[in-house]
């Protein structure tokens, strides 16, 4: 990077300065109050993502029959669409009202309302009361989330109960407001069966599917996309796909997916920029990271067993502390994977596609590094395209992130792209111009840039103006 000008850096963007983004967050746990939402709003907008994921807290809604208080998801909803975002509700979890198994679990966590008629009457009741408040604001309504998990789904996992249920959910849904979106699945683990037979019940009922996943390999981000266009196409192909959470943890020590590992900040915000332009390059409607702050995860508490529910997950791309009862407290300090999204939603503001660009990979001698270029088939990489004309191209090497840094140089034959080139290094925003010393400009746009810098996390060379850059 020595031999390149920085000339400036990414300039960030407001929420409501974008139009039309993919990029999204996850405000989720607010149903059983984990965190004050009121001191994340403004750095939430700050970054730039769009869509923001939250849950509808039947329990904390209906404490009486029949008597529904909005005031605290009024307020969520409203700090949202004020500040440009797009919230989308995922309708959760149980209510001891109408359940004794949710009597003894905390927040009713997996306690669907599917086993008596008084149970259901109640939820539709409540569904129908969500769709009405929020109609013109909200528009997507997911429902459930990780219903094959354990966790989720505590008497024991049916892909023909969650089926069936979707489709008594979305009726509630679309009677009260024809124009609503109605998301199935939420499912976390990769497995095809469960989805498939929640298809064959619910396929004509929904608009779209969401997944989650949690992974140190990006790989499996195309391959589960890809297989689950497949299925999807067998049963309604009109039906959108939607990356409804991902993440990894800033440390150690955490509970939650991917908890095991040795996470730092730094490969926090790599995992974090590896995903989302993983995500971004393929034909998800839009992504959601998980997620906004550091949380207890609640998802297996007893009520009234403090201990059982303060499972720390370090998820959030806002830092904080915690009190004797977990709840989030502190200043709720950006972390490196905050700065990371904020430059992803900056990059990626307003229409942008993937594209095929004319690139060609060169193997050269680089002499900075005293060995040749990495090749092509131990890179990833994927191409986008504005309607401004301008284009980009997003590069990393997809090493283990959780045993080494790596890094290395790649040279790139190139045609018919705007010749005003600069490199982003995704992680800061830094942008450099590159030196006359590494591009061979042919004429009538053939140019060859050697022996670029490449990292174990995305780098990208914009081609004319598909973005914002603030000097220095």
């Amino acid at each position: 990077m020595e031999r390149l000008k920085k000339v400036g850096h990414i300039a960030p963007k407001m929420s409501c300065e974008i139009k039309e983004s993919r990029v999204g967050l996850g405000l989720e746990k607010l149903d059983r109050n984990v965190f004050d939402p009121n001191k994340a709003y403004d750095k939430v907008a700050q970054l730039g993502v769009k869509w923001i994921r939250i849950q509808s807290g039947w329990e904390r809604t209906e404490k009486a029959p029949g008597e529904y208080d909005f005031a605290w998801i009024d307020d969520i909803v409203n700090n949202l669409v004020d500040r440009g975002l797009i919230p989308w509700i995922c309708l959760c979890y149980g209510n001891p009202l109408y359940d004794d198994a949710a009597k003894v679990v905390y927040g009713s966590v997996g306690c669907p309302p599917i086993h008596t008629q008084e149970q259901k009457e109640a939820w539709d009741r409540y569904v129908r009361a969500v769709v009405e408040r929020y109609r013109g604001k909200v528009s997507y309504y997911e429902v459930w989330n990780e219903p094959d998990g354990q966790w989720c789904w505590k008497h024991g996992i049916s892909a023909e109960e969650y089926g069936e249920f979707v489709v008594a959910t979305s009726k509630a849904i679309r009677e009260t407001d024809s124009q609503a979106k109605v998301i199935g699945g939420s499912y976390c683990h990769r497995s095809m069966h469960f989805i498939d037979t929640a298809l064959k019940i619910m396929a004509d009922h929904i608009d779209a599917i969401t997944f989650h996943e949690y992974t140190i390999n990006e790989y499996q981000v195309f391959s589960r996309v890809k297989s689950l266009r497949a299925l999807i196409d067998l049963y309604n192909p009109s039906i959108e796909i939607i990356q409804g959470e991902s993440g990894s943890q800033s440390r150690s020590g955490g509970a939650g997916a991917l908890k095991v590992g040795a996470w730092t900040p730094r490969r926090q915000a790599k995992q974090l920029l590896r995903h989302t332009i993983a995500d971004l390059l393929t034909e998800v409607k839009f992504m959601s990271y998980f997620s906004c702050v550091d949380m207890i995860e609640a998802l297996r508490g007893e009520r009234g067993v403090k201990s059982s529910y303060k499972d720390y997950g370090y998820f959030g791309v806002l830092g904080a502390d915690f009190d004797e009862d977990g709840f989030a407290t502190g200043e709720y300090t950006p972390k490196p994977s905050y700065y990371a999204l904020q430059n992803i939603s900056a990059v990626f503001a307003e229409e942008v596609k993937p594209a095929q660009l004319p690139v060609i990979f060169c193997r050269k001698e680089s002499p900075r590094i005293f060995d040749k270029d990495i090749a092509e088939n131990q890179i990833l990489y994927g191409g986008f395209r504005k309607p401004n004309g301008s284009s980009a191209l997003f590069f990393w090497i997809p090493s283990d992130l959780m045993k080494s840094e790596a890094e290395s140089t790649i040279t790139l034959d190139i045609a018919a792209l705007s010749e005003e080139i600069r490199l982003v290094d995704m992680m800061d925003g830094s942008v450099y111009e590159l030196p006359e010393s590494m591009v061979e400009n042919y004429g009538d746009g053939h140019l060859v840039l050697n022996n670029v810098p490449i990292r174990d996390y995305p780098m990208a060379l914009l081609f004319g103006a598909f973005a914002d850059v603030q000097g220095e």
